[in-house]
């Protein structure tokens, strides 16, 4: 039995098979977690930054 040879070809080929799976599992799983359909703009920018009262008595202690 002789035993195949591993080319750098063939190890660059598959190298670059398995990053383009990488990328699709990643696309995937993003695509997954999109918003609902009933979600609407303002739903999802509740849970963003927000500019609150303790959120501006930090901003007037840090002022020099």
């Amino acid at each position: 039995m002789s035993k195949p040879k591993l080319s750098r070809r063939t190890f660059l080929a598959t190298l670059g098979a398995g990053g383009a799976a990488a990328v699709a599992v990643v696309a995937a799983r993003q695509s997954a977690q999109a918003p609902a359909a009933g979600e609407t703009a303002k739903d999802r920018s509740q849970a963003g930054y927000q500019l609150t009262e303790h959120v501006r008595t930090y901003y007037r202690t840090t002022r020099v």
